[in-house]
């Protein structure tokens, strides 16, 4: 793994979201390679034709609504350049990842995290200032 740094999402990166806010016990789906989780109150996202689902509590600390129905990605995010293939543990289930993806912490000491591929995360993030 190369050095954690910081970014912040470009400001043109909006998504669109709904929130699960239905009496549901939630579902699962596969993506990643593996399955994923999502449970009442947590966010449906359409991310550029990119859909998952975001932790609630997740979505409400990082996220602000700019419009009906998109939002965008306020908080900043750590991340590093993954040196070999293999997987990490999400608030939703597991994301695989190939070396020269991105390691991604919603959290500054490594928390919440995922993977996202290089050309993906370098359209969305930019470092911050």
């Amino acid at each position: 793994m190369t050095g954690r740094l910081k970014y912040v999402k470009r400001e043109n990166r909006q998504v669109v979201a709904v929130q699960l806010a239905l009496d549901t016990t939630g579902f699962t789906y596969r993506k990643w390679g593996s399955l994923q989780t999502c449970k009442a109150g947590d966010w449906i996202v359409n991310n550029d034709g990119d859909i998952y689902t975001v932790d609630g509590g997740t979505f409400e600390r990082t996220y602000r609504q700019t419009e009906y129905g998109m939002y965008v990605k306020v908080a900043p995010v750590w991340a590093e350049v993954a040196g070999e293939a293999g997987c990490v543990q999400t608030k939703e289930g597991t994301t695989h990842y190939v070396a020269g993806d991105y390691l991604v912490f919603n959290e500054d000491q490594g928390g919440d995290a995922y993977a996202v591929s290089v050309g993906k995360f370098e359209s969305m993030y930019k470092p911050a200032e």
